[in-house]
């Protein structure tokens, strides 16, 4: 059941966003201003230890849970729409996953559009992906919000292609996957999407980023992907925001491929409502649930 508090700060949250929106701000000072804003209102967990680090030649960061397992990590993937998000906005939701699935995480800085169009993130993320391997960390789960999850999706079809060690989970929260924008909710559930009240924001950061690629490019947009072979999966989405058929077409299409894909909406949450980690209850329970999910698969795996 959704909790009292949530429904209050779902009237902060799109109040809030309304008054950024509103300032028209171009795309460097609105990256500054979500930077400010995450590093004022989310904090690392106090059980967690941050360490700054370079991956595949991007900025990076360790976020280590105090008595983490060491049999695996995650790679974190950060949302922002492919335009925006950094290690800044989004450490302290990866932390508090790391401490859920008891692993230490990296998450980067994976370049952004319009600056570095597709397939410079995915690169990124796969170049990282291999030095991970390459520095022994065999065992890899993949997490990632919004953007960042579609990159995850994009990441595992190209390690498919490669024939390279897959992780062993996927922990998505309401992944875009569709970057077409052709599901009804992209329409249906804008007056109830904090994020998104109109499709023009997604679809102008989709051109960004897709650049002269296809927008049904299967790595730009993994729901026209093959999605056979992927690993495990459990996909969080909210109630009201726009990608909700995102997430439902994605889990419906790797389960009749005869692939794992666990996924639970949200009553009355929004968009990557597991940002206020800490703040309220169905965010801490979301976070505690893909964390046991990503746990359980390193657990299940051979010593």
């Amino acid at each position: 059941m959704q909790s009292l508090k949530s429904r209050l700060l779902y009237f902060v949250v799109k109040r809030q966003l309304a008054k950024l929106r509103a300032l028209n701000l171009p795309l460097p000072e609105f990256r500054k201003a979500r930077e400010a804003a995450a590093e004022k209102l989310f904090k690392l967990p106090a059980n967690v230890k941050l360490e700054v680090t370079q991956s595949a030649g991007v900025h990076a960061e360790w976020l280590r849970p105090d008595s983490a397992a060491t049999d695996g990590v995650v790679l974190y993937l950060h949302g922002g729409a492919y335009v925006g998000g950094s290690c800044i906005t989004h450490r302290a939701l990866a932390g508090r996953l790391a401490a859920a699935a008891g692993r230490a995480s990296l998450i980067i800085d994976y370049r952004l559009a319009p600056e570095h169009p597709f397939p410079a993130a995915l690169d990124d993320a796969v170049a990282t992906y291999a030095e991970l391997l390459a520095a022994g960390s065999s065992r890899i789960a993949v997490a990632g919000d919004s953007a960042g999850a579609g990159l995850a999706l994009a990441l595992v079809q190209r390690l498919r292609e490669t024939r390279t060690q897959m992780p062993v989970a996927l922990a998505l929260m309401s992944p875009w996957t569709d970057l077409a924008l052709t599901s009804e909710t992209h329409q249906t559930k804008a007056r109830v999407d904090p994020y998104f009240p109109t499709p023009e924001r997604l679809a102008v950061s989709a051109a960004a980023y897709a650049g002269a690629t296809p927008l049904i490019h299967p790595m730009v947009s993994p729901h026209y992907a093959d999605v056979s072979g992927m690993p495990a999966m459990l996909i969080h989405v909210g109630e009201h925001e726009t990608l909700l058929n995102d997430s439902l077409w994605l889990a419906q299409r790797v389960q009749a491929a005869g692939g794992t894909a666990e996924i639970k909406v949200w009553p009355g949450m929004w968009h990557v409502w597991q940002a206020l980690g800490g703040k309220m209850r169905d965010a801490d329970d979301s976070i505690a649930e893909l964390g046991d999910f990503v746990k359980r698969r390193f657990d299940a795996l051979p010593s």
